[in-house]
């Protein structure tokens, strides 16, 4: 077999070691060439060529012949290389292996693009992929494993208990759910995940067949744990309570809503041990006192919210210790608290101030009176949402203080607060007009000029007047004209003419209902004109009894009267739309919008030569009253609801004139229809409006799920769930699916009516 041929530096070595030999050594002392052996010639090319390589790097190992990095080390490779022809085994090169450009990203890039996927099924497919991508998915996938099935939950926990696992899984796992299962939780379903020791929020919402035996040693597991919720967990004791506060030092979001079975002892504890808490729910735990809430405020000064919603037994010094002692309160609910009255805010410290105060919950706290109201307004003056419904005693000085909350001021509930009058309404829309919500049902006394002005406000999207009897159509067609438009164009002379409105009504959700004077007109009016709107109750009103507006109606609640279903009239989501469709293109509804029609041509004939005039005249007006910021139409403050409202100086009357219904010189309702058929002709203050599709463009909200227009069943208690006066949460979510603890942050869920208690 032929021997491998010497490579290129091997051969240069040679020639250089011979050429130097021939001249340094003397003529005559070396033997001719023809006299050396070949051995000898071999052994001396031999050492030349080691001295050669070692030349470059003493530390260097020697390289095999057919190596080619030494190539171009070599002190003269000109020389060396003259007259060379390599063959192709000196020739071929060894290039590094092509990757792919993904492969070569590093894990921290890898693990965010990962993070972007949502379904847990397209985590699984990049997690086959290859090992290095499974190493970057695998705690991704299973952060949160979904337990939304029992077959996924044994899946899981068939997994959890691996001897040797490939992953440790056990360590992945930061959030458990089973509020999906809850109605078939037990001990046994929790048992095995006590093997996760790094999880951080906890979620068992109505386990009722969960109790502290397989509690204890899943949360005994997880001294990480930050949030816990088992609210409506009713078998869980005390027991479970004292060990949460023996391991886990860190939590800072606890639910135990309607858990009767924790004593004061274990919740002082829980205070003492756990300090970080921010977010406490204690709802309907009314075998609390004083003295569990008390141990909260002292040794929890950074708690930014709690719920003491149907505490019965909380009096005065809890809210005055909460109050004083928290550095950044931000919402305290006491709902139905009955044994707090003006004490618990007179004895706030007359000098400081709480900032942090958004939200303030006040609901059937009868023994309230204006006192406490004016005290509460200076002491937190940047209060965004305050719920004062069944506050009876309250009257219009605490309206007039709550009028001090200016632009700070979004939502406000005063329904069932008799006293109130039109002039402390018309205050609180002068000094407020960024107000989102307001509820003044059961308001006996207001009129349609409070609701002229409430319309005035041009960020208003719910409104409730339930059972304010006095309003007329009159009030539908103002809140129909707000927020107006006007698109003008020049004529031949050069002026310009208004040519046509159009309407951007933010309006979402109107509760009308037992307002017995509404008509047919001024609902449609107002439907046309509120492209928004997906929440219309009109339970009660006679005009809307008829059969063949059922087929949009909601269904009643099941446990209503005959007599509740009789009168029920309640329009949500597609059924609001599939109405306004039904009453624009029924012939029998066809002369509304006639009237609409020719309406608009006489006040279009009249707008040339008057409007210029008219403008002077109610700009002053407008802007006095409504105290209007240009900024406010641009920035929505913490709405987060991503609608748009889009605003100009004829939504706050700078435009208004008796045709765009804003002004007060709309005439009452029509007299009733004449002997022979004819009816007499209606003053609408608008300009023609279309029919409108039903899949007008517009913020589509969920339809609630019970709407209490018509009251409880006969014969029943009145059950209080919330804030609301309907008997629905304000702002609870008692459906809620996630962990509802670490943000603990409820979706404002607005009660329907406020006349059903």
């Amino acid at each position: 077999m032929r021997p491998p041929a010497p490579s290129l530096d091997v051969i240069a070595a040679r020639n250089s070691a011979a050429a130097a030999a021939a001249a340094c050594a003397p003529s005559g002392s070396n033997p001719p060439a023809s006299n050396m052996t070949e051995d000898s010639r071999d052994s001396r090319d031999a050492r030349d060529s080691r001295d050669s390589r070692s030349s470059s790097s003493t530390n260097s190992p020697v390289p095999a012949d057919n190596e080619e990095s030494d190539f171009f080390h070599v002190a003269n490779d000109s020389q060396s290389s003259l007259g060379v022809v390599p063959n192709l085994q000196d020739m071929q090169v060894t290039d590094p292996e092509c990757l792919p450009t993904v492969a070569a990203l590093p894990s921290e890039i890898l693990i965010s693009i990962f993070s972007r996927i949502s379904a847990p099924s397209e985590l699984l497919n990049c997690m086959l992929t290859c090992k290095r991508w499974a190493r970057n998915v695998v705690e991704i996938l299973w952060h949160r494993p979904t337990c939304t099935s029992w077959a996924k939950h044994s899946a899981i926990c068939v997994t959890l208990g691996l001897e040797r696992p490939y992953f440790t899984y056990t360590d992945f796992v930061k959030r458990l759910n089973l509020a999906a299962l809850a109605d078939r939780v037990n001990d046994g379903s929790v048992m095995p995940l006590a093997v996760c020791t790094r999880v951080e929020r906890l979620t068992l919402t109505n386990c009722q067949g969960l109790t502290d035996s397989g509690l204890i040693p899943l949360v005994r597991s997880s001294q990480h744990l930050l949030a816990l919720d088992i609210s409506g967990d009713i078998n869980i004791t005390e027991r479970s309570i004292f060990t949460i506060a023996d391991n886990c030092h860190r939590l800072q979001g606890l639910n135990v809503s309607n858990c009767k079975q924790i004593s004061n002892e274990s919740m002082v504890k829980l205070a003492q041990n756990c300090k970080y808490i921010k977010r406490l729910k204690l709802n309907d735990c009314d075998q609390l006192t004083d003295v569990a809430v008390l141990a909260f405020a002292n040794n929890c000064p950074n708690i930014l919210e709690i719920d003491l919603h149907q505490c019965a037994n909380i009096g005065n010094d809890p809210v005055t210790a909460l109050l004083s002692k928290g550095r950044s309160l931000r919402e305290l609910r006491l709902a139905n608290c009955d044994l707090i009255d003006d004490g618990a805010f007179l004895s706030l410290p007359p000098s400081k101030f709480y900032e942090h105060l958004r939200i303030l919950d006040l609901t059937s706290c009868t023994r309230l009176t204006d006192r406490a109201i004016e005290k509460i307004i200076d002491a937190a003056p940047r209060l965004r949402n305050l719920v004062l419904a069944k506050c009876s005693n309250i009257t219009d000085a605490a309206v007039y203080a709550i009028a001090k909350l200016s632009k700070n001021l979004h939502y406000v509930h005063l329904g069932h607060c008799r006293h109130i009058t039109d002039d402390a309404v018309k205050r609180l829309v002068q000094c407020c007009n960024r107000i989102r919500y307001i509820d003044l049902g059961c308001c006996t006394h207001l009129t349609d000029e409070s609701v002229i002005q409430l319309a005035r406000l041009p960020k208003l999207k719910r409104i409730g007047l339930v059972k304010c009897s006095s309003i007329t159509d009159e009030s539908m067609y103002a809140l129909a004209g707000a927020n107006r438009h006007a698109q003008s164009r020049r004529n031949t002379a050069g002026s310009s003419s208004r040519r046509h409105e159009y309407h951007t009504g933010s309006l979402e959700r109107v509760h009308l209902s037992y307002c017995t004077n509404l008509t047919l007109p001024s609902i449609i009016k107002l439907l046309n004109c509120c492209p928004k709107l997906t929440h219309l109750s009109l339970t009660g009103v006679p005009a809307f009894l008829r059969d063949d507006l059922e087929a949009f109606c909601r269904e009643a609640p099941s446990d209503f009267t005959e007599h509740q279903r009789a009168v029920f009239c309640v329009f949500s989501g597609q059924g609001v739309a599939g109405l306004r469709q039904y009453l624009n293109t029924q012939p029998e509804f066809a002369e509304y919008h006639s009237q609409h029609i020719a309406l608009r041509r006489a006040v279009q004939a009249d707008q040339d030569g008057t409007q210029a005039q008219g403008q002077g005249q109610v700009m002053a007006l407008g802007a006095n009253m409504d105290d209007f910021d240009e900024a406010d139409g641009i920035e929505d403050d913490d709405m987060g609801d991503g609608s748009e409202i889009a605003l100009d100086p004829g939504a706050l009357g700078i435009h208004d004139n008796h045709a765009n219904g804003a002004t007060l010189v709309i005439p009452p309702p029509p007299p009733p229809p004449q002997p022979n058929g004819s009816q007499p002709m209606f003053f609408l203050p608008a300009p023609s409006v279309a029919p409108l599709s039903p899949n007008t463009a517009g913020v589509s909200f969920a339809p609630m799920t019970q709407d209490n227009d018509a009251g409880p069943p006969a014969g029943s208690p009145t059950v209080v769930v919330g804030p609301s006066t309907a008997g629905q949460g304000l702002f609870a979510n008692q459906n809620t699916s996630g962990p509802s603890t670490a943000p603990m942050q409820r979706r404002i869920e607005e009660d329907d009516e406020t006349g059903s208690s």
